[in-house]
């Protein structure tokens, strides 16, 4: 099945020169999420995860699926005061200032646990290198990072720890 089908390009959102890849039209066709899960879970399997991490909103729709396919645990990334207890935060730099993420404190248990990151997509990869430095901070060991999407030309997997990383749908060019 041809993943990158079922993704619109959208020119010039949220301003010109941007072609905004949406998933929204790969979410509605039944068959293109189920197999574009079942393909990150055939990808990921090896790493054996405990737990699979997922950056709001969008990593939440891939990541919980991809958690039960393995069997595994999820542990939402939020942004700043949307967890009820306590917090390891982290700030990190975007384009235009900077953003934060939480993580529950006691959201890996046993420390060591191992954790696969999952977002939709990985473009200049500051959301995914403070997500990887999060889930040290939390205690847990990163073996992996899977995206639907990797815009190729701005090299976000130069940011991360040289771990496995898995992307079903690459962009050059853009």
């Amino acid at each position: 099945m041809d993943i990158k089908s079922l993704i619109r390009e959208i020119p010039d959102f949220p301003k010109p020169g941007i072609s905004f890849k949406d998933i929204t039209t790969l979410l509605r066709d039944a068959r293109g999420l189920s197999y574009s899960i079942d393909l990150l879970a055939e990808k990921c399997e090896d790493l054996e995860p405990d737990f699979i991490a997922g950056m709001e909103s969008r990593g939440f729709i891939f990541g919980t699926a991809l958690a039960c396919k393995l069997g595994a645990g999820f542990i939402p990334v939020r942004k700043p005061g949307k967890l009820p207890a306590a917090v390891h935060s982290i700030e990190y730099e975007l384009e235009y200032g900077t953003d934060k993420l939480e993580v529950h404190q006691d959201a890996l248990y046993p420390p060591g646990s191992k954790v696969l990151m999952v977002d939709d997509l990985i473009a200049t990869g500051g959301t995914a290198a403070a997500t990887a430095q999060l889930i040290q901070q939390a205690g847990g060991t990163l073996v992996g990072c899977a995206f639907v999407i990797e815009l190729v030309d701005l090299k976000g997997r130069e940011l991360l720890p040289a771990v496995p990383i898995v992307s079903l749908v690459q962009y050059t060019g853009d």
